[in-house]
């Protein structure tokens, strides 16, 4: 669909999936992330998982990532990774997901 319905200060807005860094669900509430901005949106993360694409991969129950954002990964402790993003803000990615990043990322 190219975008997601978002909101910010009362104003609505389609946010294309291109400019989308990640999207977590904080207290029943889910929040959008692009480069520098952050916004709310209606949508549960399980509902933007079937619209996000191909490019978006769950790397935690509450974190939804666009793989194209990711500048590198880092091993972190019990298995769990880092990934640092292009706009250098770092996700944790928690350890039942760490496998299928790695082999998104074509990472051994």
């Amino acid at each position: 669909s190219g975008g997601v319905r978002v909101t910010k200060d009362g104003s609505i807005y389609l946010c294309k999936l291109t400019q989308i860094y990640y999207i977590e669900s904080v207290d029943k509430r889910t929040y959008v992330y692009t480069k520098g901005d952050c916004y709310e949106t209606q949508d549960r993360l399980y509902e933007l998982e079937n619209i996000l694409g191909t490019y978006y991969v769950r790397i935690s129950k509450s974190m939804i990532v666009n793989l194209r954002k990711i500048r590198n990964v880092t091993a972190d402790t019990g298995a769990r990774m880092i990934a640092v993003l292009l706009n250098g803000e770092q996700v944790i990615i928690s350890r039942s997901y760490a496998k299928e990043i790695k082999r998104r990322l074509g990472i051994q």
